[in-house]
Protein backbone atom coordinates (compact mmCIF):
# COMPACT_ATOMS: atom_id res chain seq x y z
CA UNK A 1 0.00 0.00 0.00
CA UNK A 2 1.65 3.44 -1.17
CA UNK A 3 2.21 6.21 2.02
CA UNK A 4 -0.20 9.01 2.11
CA UNK A 5 1.42 12.33 1.27
CA UNK A 6 2.91 14.48 4.19
CA UNK A 7 1.07 17.30 5.34
CA UNK A 8 1.09 20.06 3.28
CA UNK A 9 2.80 21.96 5.90
CA UNK A 10 5.81 19.97 5.71
CA UNK A 11 5.81 19.15 2.05
CA UNK A 12 9.26 19.94 0.20
CA UNK A 13 10.93 21.17 3.43
CA UNK A 14 14.38 19.82 4.14
CA UNK A 15 14.98 18.59 7.55
CA UNK A 16 17.30 21.19 9.12
CA UNK A 17 21.26 20.93 8.81
CA UNK A 18 24.59 22.33 8.73
CA UNK A 19 26.35 21.89 5.40
CA UNK A 20 29.99 20.79 6.93
CA UNK A 21 33.26 20.00 4.78
CA UNK A 22 33.63 16.35 4.73
CA UNK A 23 36.94 17.26 5.90
CA UNK A 24 38.09 16.41 9.41
CA UNK A 25 37.14 19.21 11.93
CA UNK A 26 38.30 19.66 15.18
CA UNK A 27 37.66 23.38 15.77
CA UNK A 28 33.92 24.01 15.58
CA UNK A 29 33.15 27.95 14.66
CA UNK A 30 30.02 27.33 12.93
CA UNK A 31 27.42 27.17 15.97
CA UNK A 32 27.08 27.67 18.74
CA UNK A 33 30.43 29.46 20.14
CA UNK A 34 29.89 29.78 23.52
CA UNK A 35 31.90 29.59 27.03
CA UNK A 36 33.70 26.18 27.22
CA UNK A 37 31.42 24.42 30.77
CA UNK A 38 33.55 23.94 33.42
CA UNK A 39 35.15 20.47 33.75
CA UNK A 40 33.44 19.68 37.23
CA UNK A 41 29.96 20.54 35.49
CA UNK A 42 28.96 16.77 35.84
CA UNK A 43 30.23 16.13 38.69
CA UNK A 44 27.59 18.77 39.98
CA UNK A 45 25.32 15.58 39.66
CA UNK A 46 26.41 13.95 42.18
CA UNK A 47 24.46 14.98 45.19
CA UNK A 48 21.39 15.00 42.92
CA UNK A 49 18.45 12.73 43.82
CA UNK A 50 18.22 10.39 40.97
CA UNK A 51 14.70 9.71 42.21
CA UNK A 52 13.83 13.34 41.39
CA UNK A 53 16.06 14.05 38.36
CA UNK A 54 15.71 10.46 36.67
CA UNK A 55 12.76 8.25 37.37
CA UNK A 56 10.20 11.18 37.85
CA UNK A 57 8.33 13.78 34.80
CA UNK A 58 10.88 16.26 35.72
CA UNK A 59 10.07 20.16 37.38
CA UNK A 60 11.25 23.38 36.38
CA UNK A 61 9.99 25.15 38.97
CA UNK A 62 13.11 25.65 40.53
CA UNK A 63 15.06 26.86 37.70
CA UNK A 64 12.21 29.32 36.62
CA UNK A 65 12.00 30.64 39.93
CA UNK A 66 15.93 31.38 39.46
CA UNK A 67 15.51 33.16 36.20
CA UNK A 68 12.66 35.43 36.89
CA UNK A 69 14.05 36.09 40.19
CA UNK A 70 17.21 37.32 37.84
CA UNK A 71 14.33 39.29 35.79
CA UNK A 72 12.24 40.80 38.35
CA UNK A 73 9.34 39.18 37.77
CA UNK A 74 6.93 36.13 39.07
CA UNK A 75 6.91 32.99 37.76
CA UNK A 76 3.54 33.57 36.02
CA UNK A 77 5.75 35.28 33.10
CA UNK A 78 8.32 33.26 32.15
CA UNK A 79 8.32 29.44 31.01
CA UNK A 80 11.55 27.35 31.02
CA UNK A 81 11.84 26.01 27.59
CA UNK A 82 13.68 22.87 25.89
CA UNK A 83 16.01 25.81 24.41
CA UNK A 84 14.83 28.96 22.83
CA UNK A 85 13.98 26.60 19.65
CA UNK A 86 10.93 24.97 21.58
CA UNK A 87 10.08 28.25 22.92
CA UNK A 88 9.92 30.24 19.42
CA UNK A 89 8.09 27.51 18.11
CA UNK A 90 5.49 27.30 20.56
CA UNK A 91 5.26 31.42 20.36
CA UNK A 92 4.49 30.77 16.20
CA UNK A 93 1.68 27.75 17.44
CA UNK A 94 0.11 30.23 19.84
CA UNK A 95 -0.10 33.25 17.34
CA UNK A 96 -0.39 32.04 13.96
CA UNK A 97 -2.81 30.23 11.55
CA UNK A 98 -3.95 30.02 8.23
CA UNK A 99 -5.44 33.24 6.98
CA UNK A 100 -3.03 35.74 9.78
CA UNK A 101 0.83 36.53 9.02
CA UNK A 102 3.94 37.53 10.25
CA UNK A 103 6.47 40.00 9.41
CA UNK A 104 10.06 38.52 9.55
CA UNK A 105 13.25 40.70 8.34
CA UNK A 106 15.86 38.49 6.05
CA UNK A 107 17.96 36.73 6.67
CA UNK A 108 17.36 36.00 10.27
CA UNK A 109 17.30 33.35 12.34
CA UNK A 110 15.75 30.64 9.75
CA UNK A 111 14.15 28.61 12.21
CA UNK A 112 11.31 31.15 12.90
CA UNK A 113 10.15 30.80 8.98
CA UNK A 114 10.14 27.01 9.12
CA UNK A 115 7.93 27.54 12.90
CA UNK A 116 5.36 29.66 10.67
CA UNK A 117 5.78 27.70 7.79
CA UNK A 118 4.03 24.50 9.89
CA UNK A 119 1.58 26.99 10.88
CA UNK A 120 0.11 27.61 7.64
CA UNK A 121 0.23 31.65 8.25
CA UNK A 122 1.66 34.15 5.42
CA UNK A 123 5.41 35.19 5.88
CA UNK A 124 6.08 38.53 4.99
CA UNK A 125 9.27 39.48 4.34
CA UNK A 126 11.44 42.63 4.71
CA UNK A 127 15.29 43.06 3.72
CA UNK A 128 17.69 43.54 6.78
CA UNK A 129 21.14 42.84 5.00
CA UNK A 130 23.08 45.38 7.79
CA UNK A 131 22.49 48.65 9.81
CA UNK A 132 19.44 49.34 12.07
CA UNK A 133 16.56 47.17 12.88
CA UNK A 134 13.98 48.34 9.22
CA UNK A 135 10.96 49.57 11.85
CA UNK A 136 9.41 51.41 9.31
CA UNK A 137 9.32 48.53 6.11
CA UNK A 138 8.08 46.20 9.11
CA UNK A 139 5.24 49.02 10.21
CA UNK A 140 4.41 49.11 6.42
CA UNK A 141 3.94 45.47 5.84
CA UNK A 142 1.81 45.26 8.36
CA UNK A 143 -2.05 44.99 8.23
CA UNK A 144 -4.69 43.13 9.68
CA UNK A 145 -4.06 39.78 9.23
CA UNK A 146 -0.47 40.59 10.97
CA UNK A 147 -0.53 38.81 14.50
CA UNK A 148 3.11 38.54 15.12
CA UNK A 149 6.47 40.31 13.87
CA UNK A 150 10.10 38.64 14.29
CA UNK A 151 12.84 40.69 16.41
CA UNK A 152 16.15 38.90 16.14
CA UNK A 153 18.42 41.32 18.33
CA UNK A 154 21.59 40.46 17.90
CA UNK A 155 20.42 39.16 14.71
CA UNK A 156 21.59 36.03 13.16
CA UNK A 157 23.97 35.77 11.15
CA UNK A 158 24.63 39.07 10.73
CA UNK A 159 24.94 40.42 14.01
CA UNK A 160 23.27 43.48 13.97
CA UNK A 161 20.55 44.78 16.10
CA UNK A 162 17.84 46.87 16.86
CA UNK A 163 18.08 49.78 19.58
CA UNK A 164 15.35 50.47 22.33
CA UNK A 165 13.62 53.20 21.23
CA UNK A 166 13.51 51.45 17.75
CA UNK A 167 11.84 48.40 19.69
CA UNK A 168 9.35 50.51 21.74
CA UNK A 169 8.33 52.55 18.43
CA UNK A 170 7.73 49.09 16.53
CA UNK A 171 6.11 47.90 19.40
CA UNK A 172 3.40 51.02 19.29
CA UNK A 173 2.97 51.02 15.78
CA UNK A 174 1.72 47.88 15.35
CA UNK A 175 -0.14 47.30 18.92
CA UNK A 176 -2.51 44.32 17.56
CA UNK A 177 0.58 42.29 17.02
CA UNK A 178 2.67 40.68 19.53
CA UNK A 179 6.48 41.38 18.77
CA UNK A 180 9.03 37.80 18.83
CA UNK A 181 12.14 39.11 20.33
CA UNK A 182 14.47 36.87 20.07
CA UNK A 183 17.52 37.79 22.61
CA UNK A 184 19.47 34.51 22.16
CA UNK A 185 23.03 36.41 21.64
CA UNK A 186 21.84 39.41 23.83
CA UNK A 187 24.80 39.32 26.40
CA UNK A 188 27.51 39.69 23.83
CA UNK A 189 25.36 43.07 22.88
CA UNK A 190 25.86 46.59 23.72
CA UNK A 191 22.09 47.34 25.51
CA UNK A 192 20.67 44.02 26.93
CA UNK A 193 16.48 44.85 25.85
CA UNK A 194 15.20 42.26 28.17
CA UNK A 195 13.78 45.25 30.61
CA UNK A 196 12.72 46.77 27.55
CA UNK A 197 10.64 43.37 26.42
CA UNK A 198 9.66 42.84 29.66
CA UNK A 199 7.75 46.88 30.00
CA UNK A 200 5.45 46.03 26.49
CA UNK A 201 2.25 44.71 26.43
CA UNK A 202 2.86 43.18 22.95
CA UNK A 203 5.79 41.57 23.08
CA UNK A 204 7.50 38.53 24.26
CA UNK A 205 11.03 37.93 24.82
CA UNK A 206 13.45 34.67 24.30
CA UNK A 207 16.37 34.04 25.65
CA UNK A 208 18.61 30.49 26.20
CA UNK A 209 21.65 29.04 28.33
CA UNK A 210 22.99 28.01 25.04
CA UNK A 211 25.35 30.53 23.87
CA UNK A 212 26.99 32.95 26.38
CA UNK A 213 26.31 30.33 29.08
CA UNK A 214 27.96 27.01 27.25
CA UNK A 215 24.88 24.32 27.33
CA UNK A 216 23.79 24.39 24.40
CA UNK A 217 23.68 20.05 24.70
CA UNK A 218 20.99 20.37 27.82
CA UNK A 219 18.42 22.61 25.95
CA UNK A 220 17.60 24.82 28.37
CA UNK A 221 15.89 28.35 26.98
CA UNK A 222 13.20 30.33 28.81
CA UNK A 223 10.35 32.78 27.26
CA UNK A 224 9.21 35.94 29.10
CA UNK A 225 6.77 38.26 28.92
CA UNK A 226 2.93 39.52 29.82
CA UNK A 227 1.02 36.63 32.04
CA UNK A 228 -1.46 36.06 29.28
CA UNK A 229 0.82 35.38 26.48
CA UNK A 230 3.42 33.47 28.52
CA UNK A 231 -0.18 31.02 29.39
CA UNK A 232 -0.34 31.21 25.59
CA UNK A 233 2.84 29.45 25.28
CA UNK A 234 2.41 27.03 27.98
CA UNK A 235 -0.13 25.51 26.23
CA UNK A 236 1.34 25.42 22.70
CA UNK A 237 3.50 22.64 23.30
CA UNK A 238 4.81 19.58 25.26
CA UNK A 239 4.06 19.53 29.28
CA UNK A 240 7.88 18.22 30.04
CA UNK A 241 10.26 19.14 27.27
CA UNK A 242 12.97 19.91 29.83
CA UNK A 243 15.16 16.66 31.56
CA UNK A 244 15.98 16.55 34.94
CA UNK A 245 19.31 16.71 34.64
CA UNK A 246 19.59 19.51 33.02
CA UNK A 247 17.23 21.56 35.34
CA UNK A 248 19.67 20.64 37.99
CA UNK A 249 22.86 21.39 36.03
CA UNK A 250 21.43 24.66 34.53
CA UNK A 251 20.51 26.23 38.48
CA UNK A 252 24.24 24.87 39.22
CA UNK A 253 25.57 27.01 35.90
CA UNK A 254 23.56 30.06 37.23
CA UNK A 255 26.26 30.34 40.19
CA UNK A 256 29.18 30.54 37.13
CA UNK A 257 28.65 34.24 36.25
CA UNK A 258 31.81 35.90 36.94
CA UNK A 259 33.06 33.47 34.68
CA UNK A 260 30.96 34.19 32.18
CA UNK A 261 31.45 37.42 31.88
CA UNK A 262 35.19 37.45 31.79
CA UNK A 263 34.63 35.29 29.08
CA UNK A 264 31.84 37.92 27.67
CA UNK A 265 34.84 40.35 27.67
CA UNK A 266 37.25 38.62 26.12
CA UNK A 267 34.50 37.91 23.15
CA UNK A 268 33.94 41.62 22.53
CA UNK A 269 37.31 42.45 22.81
CA UNK A 270 38.22 40.00 19.76
CA UNK A 271 35.38 41.12 18.12
CA UNK A 272 36.69 43.59 16.46
CA UNK A 273 40.02 42.54 15.35
CA UNK A 274 38.43 39.79 13.70
CA UNK A 275 36.37 42.31 11.73
CA UNK A 276 39.66 44.42 11.23
CA UNK A 277 41.15 41.42 9.61
CA UNK A 278 38.64 40.01 7.22
CA UNK A 279 37.72 43.30 5.81
CA UNK A 280 41.72 43.55 5.10
CA UNK A 281 41.53 40.14 3.60
CA UNK A 282 39.17 41.30 0.95
CA UNK A 283 35.95 40.62 2.58
CA UNK A 284 32.91 42.64 3.29
CA UNK A 285 32.52 42.65 7.05
CA UNK A 286 29.71 43.92 8.98
CA UNK A 287 30.05 45.47 12.62
CA UNK A 288 28.64 42.50 14.63
CA UNK A 289 26.95 42.61 18.06
CA UNK A 290 26.72 38.77 18.47
CA UNK A 291 29.55 36.42 19.18
CA UNK A 292 30.39 35.92 15.74
CA UNK A 293 31.44 38.00 12.47
CA UNK A 294 29.35 37.85 9.48
CA UNK A 295 30.86 38.88 5.91
CA UNK A 296 30.16 38.73 2.44
CA UNK A 297 32.68 37.39 -0.31
CA UNK A 298 33.31 36.05 -3.76
CA UNK A 299 35.31 33.43 -2.13
CA UNK A 300 32.87 32.39 0.95
CA UNK A 301 32.78 28.45 -0.48
CA UNK A 302 36.52 28.92 -0.28
CA UNK A 303 37.15 30.45 3.25
CA UNK A 304 34.81 27.13 4.15
CA UNK A 305 36.55 24.78 2.00
CA UNK A 306 40.07 25.79 2.89
CA UNK A 307 39.46 26.52 6.75
CA UNK A 308 37.95 23.39 6.70
CA UNK A 309 41.34 21.54 5.47
CA UNK A 310 43.35 23.10 8.60
CA UNK A 311 40.52 21.14 10.72
CA UNK A 312 38.44 24.71 11.00
CA UNK A 313 34.62 24.61 10.42
CA UNK A 314 32.38 27.82 9.75
CA UNK A 315 29.07 28.64 8.40
CA UNK A 316 28.23 29.22 4.73
CA UNK A 317 24.94 28.69 3.56
CA UNK A 318 25.55 27.06 -0.23
CA UNK A 319 23.01 27.67 -2.79
CA UNK A 320 20.86 30.03 -0.65
CA UNK A 321 19.36 32.96 -2.33
CA UNK A 322 20.50 35.57 -0.39
CA UNK A 323 23.34 34.15 1.96
CA UNK A 324 25.37 32.01 -0.78
CA UNK A 325 28.12 34.71 -0.80
CA UNK A 326 27.94 34.62 3.24
CA UNK A 327 30.37 33.39 6.34
CA UNK A 328 29.78 33.40 10.04
CA UNK A 329 32.65 32.83 12.16
CA UNK A 330 32.57 32.67 15.80
CA UNK A 331 34.76 34.42 18.08
CA UNK A 332 36.23 32.18 20.13
CA UNK A 333 36.92 34.04 23.50
CA UNK A 334 40.33 32.40 24.00
CA UNK A 335 43.42 33.56 22.90
CA UNK A 336 45.49 30.66 21.04
CA UNK A 337 42.28 29.55 19.44
CA UNK A 338 41.65 32.86 17.78
CA UNK A 339 45.79 32.67 16.87
CA UNK A 340 45.14 30.08 15.47
CA UNK A 341 42.05 31.07 13.39
CA UNK A 342 43.64 34.35 12.60
CA UNK A 343 46.99 32.30 11.08
CA UNK A 344 44.65 30.05 9.06
CA UNK A 345 42.38 32.85 7.59
CA UNK A 346 45.37 34.23 6.28
CA UNK A 347 47.01 31.34 4.79
CA UNK A 348 43.73 30.21 3.53
CA UNK A 349 43.23 34.15 1.80
CA UNK A 350 46.90 35.11 1.33
CA UNK A 351 48.93 32.46 0.67
CA UNK A 352 52.93 33.42 0.10
CA UNK A 353 54.37 30.43 -1.34
CA UNK A 354 52.85 27.05 -3.33
CA UNK A 355 54.51 23.88 -2.64
CA UNK A 356 53.75 20.33 -4.77
CA UNK A 357 54.17 17.29 -4.42
CA UNK A 358 56.19 15.24 -7.78
CA UNK A 359 54.31 12.29 -8.57
CA UNK A 360 50.77 11.84 -9.77
CA UNK A 361 51.27 15.54 -9.50
CA UNK A 362 53.79 17.03 -11.88
CA UNK A 363 54.79 13.88 -13.04
CA UNK A 364 52.28 11.02 -14.32
CA UNK A 365 54.42 7.85 -12.32
CA UNK A 366 51.64 5.45 -13.52
CA UNK A 367 53.92 3.66 -15.69
CA UNK A 368 57.16 4.16 -13.60
CA UNK A 369 57.19 4.17 -9.78
CA UNK A 370 53.82 1.86 -10.05
CA UNK A 371 54.95 0.04 -12.69
CA UNK A 372 58.42 -0.31 -10.97
CA UNK A 373 56.84 -1.88 -7.86
CA UNK A 374 54.59 -4.51 -9.69
CA UNK A 375 57.55 -5.64 -11.39
CA UNK A 376 59.98 -6.01 -8.47
CA UNK A 377 57.02 -7.79 -6.62
CA UNK A 378 56.70 -10.50 -9.35
CA UNK A 379 60.73 -10.79 -9.60
CA UNK A 380 60.16 -12.17 -5.67
CA UNK A 381 56.99 -14.65 -6.81
CA UNK A 382 54.56 -12.20 -5.66
CA UNK A 383 51.74 -10.74 -7.29
CA UNK A 384 50.83 -7.01 -6.61
CA UNK A 385 48.46 -5.11 -8.70
CA UNK A 386 47.33 -1.62 -9.10
CA UNK A 387 44.32 -1.89 -7.47
CA UNK A 388 46.48 -2.80 -4.30
CA UNK A 389 48.97 -0.01 -4.84
CA UNK A 390 46.35 2.64 -4.65
CA UNK A 391 44.75 0.61 -1.46
CA UNK A 392 47.79 1.20 0.25
CA UNK A 393 48.25 4.78 -0.63
CA UNK A 394 44.50 5.25 0.25
CA UNK A 395 45.28 3.64 3.84
CA UNK A 396 48.68 6.08 4.39
CA UNK A 397 52.02 5.67 5.74
CA UNK A 398 52.86 4.68 1.80
CA UNK A 399 55.29 7.22 0.68
CA UNK A 400 58.77 5.41 0.01
CA UNK A 401 57.46 3.28 -3.04
CA UNK A 402 60.93 1.05 -1.75
CA UNK A 403 59.10 0.37 1.59
CA UNK A 404 55.64 0.34 -0.10
CA UNK A 405 56.92 -2.37 -2.64
CA UNK A 406 58.44 -4.27 0.53
CA UNK A 407 55.35 -4.62 3.02
CA UNK A 408 52.79 -5.31 0.16
CA UNK A 409 55.13 -8.78 -0.57
CA UNK A 410 55.20 -9.13 3.08
CA UNK A 411 51.32 -8.87 3.45
CA UNK A 412 51.41 -12.07 1.09
CA UNK A 413 53.98 -14.24 2.86
CA UNK A 414 57.13 -12.80 1.42
CA UNK A 415 59.35 -11.20 3.45
CA UNK A 416 62.50 -9.90 1.81
CA UNK A 417 65.26 -7.82 3.28
CA UNK A 418 64.76 -3.94 2.11
CA UNK A 419 68.07 -3.66 0.86
CA UNK A 420 67.43 -6.22 -1.95
CA UNK A 421 63.83 -4.78 -2.66
CA UNK A 422 65.46 -1.71 -3.53
CA UNK A 423 67.95 -2.93 -5.83
CA UNK A 424 65.52 -4.95 -7.66
CA UNK A 425 63.24 -1.99 -7.63
CA UNK A 426 66.20 0.88 -9.17
CA UNK A 427 67.19 -1.82 -11.63
CA UNK A 428 64.18 -1.42 -13.51
CA UNK A 429 63.12 2.16 -12.65
CA UNK A 430 66.45 3.67 -13.48
CA UNK A 431 67.54 1.32 -16.05
CA UNK A 432 70.96 1.07 -17.83
CA UNK A 433 73.14 2.29 -20.88
CA UNK A 434 71.07 -0.70 -22.87
CA UNK A 435 67.86 0.74 -21.73
CA UNK A 436 66.55 3.60 -20.70
CA UNK A 437 64.33 2.15 -17.47
CA UNK A 438 61.00 2.61 -16.43
CA UNK A 439 61.77 6.49 -15.62
CA UNK A 440 61.78 6.79 -19.38
CA UNK A 441 57.65 6.60 -19.54
CA UNK A 442 57.06 9.24 -16.88
CA UNK A 443 55.61 12.89 -18.32
CA UNK A 444 54.86 16.25 -17.27
CA UNK A 445 51.49 17.00 -16.09
CA UNK A 446 51.81 20.67 -16.13
CA UNK A 447 53.06 22.35 -19.18
CA UNK A 448 56.14 24.53 -19.00
CA UNK A 449 54.04 28.08 -19.87
CA UNK A 450 51.69 27.22 -16.92
CA UNK A 451 53.72 26.45 -14.52
CA UNK A 452 56.57 29.68 -15.59
CA UNK A 453 53.09 31.79 -14.97
CA UNK A 454 52.35 29.74 -11.74
CA UNK A 455 56.90 30.46 -10.67
CA UNK A 456 56.06 34.16 -11.82
CA UNK A 457 53.13 34.50 -9.28
CA UNK A 458 54.55 32.60 -5.86
CA UNK A 459 57.42 30.60 -4.81
CA UNK A 460 57.51 26.99 -5.25
CA UNK A 461 58.55 24.15 -3.44
CA UNK A 462 58.53 20.34 -4.46
CA UNK A 463 58.00 18.12 -1.10
CA UNK A 464 59.02 14.44 -2.48
CA UNK A 465 59.36 11.30 -1.38
CA UNK A 466 61.76 10.87 -4.45
CA UNK A 467 65.73 10.65 -3.70
CA UNK A 468 67.14 13.90 -4.61
CA UNK A 469 68.80 12.64 -8.15
CA UNK A 470 65.64 11.90 -9.41
CA UNK A 471 63.62 14.78 -8.54
CA UNK A 472 66.07 17.29 -9.81
CA UNK A 473 66.68 14.34 -13.31
CA UNK A 474 63.26 15.25 -13.66
CA UNK A 475 62.38 19.06 -13.29
CA UNK A 476 65.66 19.53 -15.41
CA UNK A 477 64.64 17.08 -17.98
CA UNK A 478 60.97 18.78 -18.44
CA UNK A 479 62.55 22.27 -18.30
CA UNK A 480 60.78 22.99 -14.67
CA UNK A 481 64.49 23.34 -12.64
CA UNK A 482 65.00 26.66 -12.93
CA UNK A 483 61.60 27.54 -12.13
CA UNK A 484 61.32 25.67 -8.57
CA UNK A 485 63.14 27.99 -6.11
CA UNK A 486 63.70 24.60 -3.40
CA UNK A 487 63.19 20.83 -3.75
CA UNK A 488 62.65 19.06 -0.62
CA UNK A 489 63.36 15.51 -1.32
CA UNK A 490 64.03 11.93 0.96
CA UNK A 491 67.58 12.70 2.25
CA UNK A 492 66.40 15.76 3.76
CA UNK A 493 63.44 14.88 6.31
CA UNK A 494 61.00 12.13 7.17
CA UNK A 495 58.85 10.98 5.31
CA UNK A 496 55.32 12.26 4.83
CA UNK A 497 52.73 12.45 6.47
CA UNK A 498 55.11 13.87 9.11
CA UNK A 499 55.15 17.34 8.78
CA UNK A 500 58.54 17.36 8.70
CA UNK A 501 59.76 17.63 5.11
CA UNK A 502 56.55 20.56 4.43
CA UNK A 503 57.67 22.36 7.65
CA UNK A 504 61.25 22.70 5.65
CA UNK A 505 60.02 23.92 2.74
CA UNK A 506 58.36 26.68 4.39
CA UNK A 507 61.65 27.34 6.09
CA UNK A 508 63.99 27.02 2.68
CA UNK A 509 61.45 29.44 1.08
CA UNK A 510 61.37 31.99 4.26
CA UNK A 511 57.48 32.06 4.77
CA UNK A 512 55.08 30.67 6.78
CA UNK A 513 51.52 30.50 4.78
CA UNK A 514 51.22 28.33 2.07
CA UNK A 515 48.69 25.57 0.13
CA UNK A 516 50.30 22.48 -1.13
CA UNK A 517 49.55 19.95 -3.49
CA UNK A 518 49.71 16.16 -3.87
CA UNK A 519 47.65 12.90 -5.09
CA UNK A 520 47.95 11.10 -1.72
CA UNK A 521 46.26 11.10 1.95
CA UNK A 522 49.99 11.37 3.03
CA UNK A 523 50.35 14.70 1.49
CA UNK A 524 47.05 16.54 2.62
CA UNK A 525 47.60 14.53 6.14
CA UNK A 526 51.65 16.35 6.33
CA UNK A 527 50.27 20.00 4.76
CA UNK A 528 47.76 20.22 7.76
CA UNK A 529 50.08 19.16 10.18
CA UNK A 530 52.31 21.63 9.00
CA UNK A 531 49.36 24.94 8.66
CA UNK A 532 49.43 24.73 5.35
CA UNK A 533 46.16 24.13 2.75
CA UNK A 534 46.08 20.62 1.40
CA UNK A 535 44.98 20.18 -1.78
CA UNK A 536 44.24 17.06 -3.71
CA UNK A 537 44.26 16.02 -6.97
CA UNK A 538 43.26 12.92 -8.88
CA UNK A 539 46.54 11.14 -10.56
CA UNK A 540 46.01 9.81 -14.01
CA UNK A 541 44.46 6.68 -14.53
CA UNK A 542 42.60 6.73 -11.25
CA UNK A 543 38.67 7.31 -10.82
CA UNK A 544 37.68 10.53 -9.23
CA UNK A 545 34.79 9.59 -7.86
CA UNK A 546 37.09 6.97 -5.48
CA UNK A 547 40.17 8.88 -5.31
CA UNK A 548 38.04 12.40 -4.08
CA UNK A 549 36.16 10.99 -1.35
CA UNK A 550 39.50 9.37 0.01
CA UNK A 551 41.66 12.77 -0.29
CA UNK A 552 39.12 14.74 1.53
CA UNK A 553 38.63 12.42 4.48
CA UNK A 554 42.45 12.92 4.70
CA UNK A 555 42.01 16.61 5.54
CA UNK A 556 42.24 18.00 1.86
CA UNK A 557 39.92 21.38 1.59
CA UNK A 558 39.75 20.66 -2.23
CA UNK A 559 40.38 18.11 -4.52
CA UNK A 560 41.32 19.30 -8.33
CA UNK A 561 40.20 17.42 -11.45
CA UNK A 562 44.08 18.20 -11.97
CA UNK A 563 47.03 20.23 -11.18
CA UNK A 564 46.40 23.31 -13.71
CA UNK A 565 43.10 23.97 -11.79
CA UNK A 566 45.59 25.76 -9.21
CA UNK A 567 46.13 28.21 -10.97
CA UNK A 568 42.34 29.59 -11.14
CA UNK A 569 42.06 29.19 -7.29
CA UNK A 570 44.91 31.15 -6.28
CA UNK A 571 44.70 34.51 -5.40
Amino acid sequence: MPLPPPSPAIAGIQPYRVPRHGAPLDLYLDGIGGLQPPADLFGRLADADPERLVRQYPDTAPLAARLAERLGIGTDRLLVTSGGDDALDRACRALLAPGRSIVLPEPTFEMIGRYATWTGATQRTIPWPRGPYPVDAVLAAVDATTTAIAVVSPNNPTGAVIDAASLRRLAAGAPDAVLLVDLAYVEFADEDLTDVVLSLPNAIGFRTLSKAWGLAGLRVGYAFGPATLVGWLRAAGNPYTVSGPSVHLACSRLDDGVEVDAFLDRVKAQRDGLTALLAGLGADALRSQANFVFCRTPHAAWIRDGLAGLGIGVRTWPGHDHLGDAVRINVPGDAAVLARLTASLRTVLAPEAVLLDMDGVLADVSGSYRAAIVQTAAHFGVTVTGEMIRAAKAVGNANNDWILTRRLMADQGVDVPLDQVTAQFEARYQGTAASPGLKATERLLLDVERFAALAARYPIAVVTGRPRADAHAFLDQHGLGHLVTTVVAMEDAPAKPDPAPVQLALTRLGVTRAWMVGDTPDDQRAARAAGVVPLGVVPPGEDPTVSAPVLTAAGAARVLPDVTALLELLP
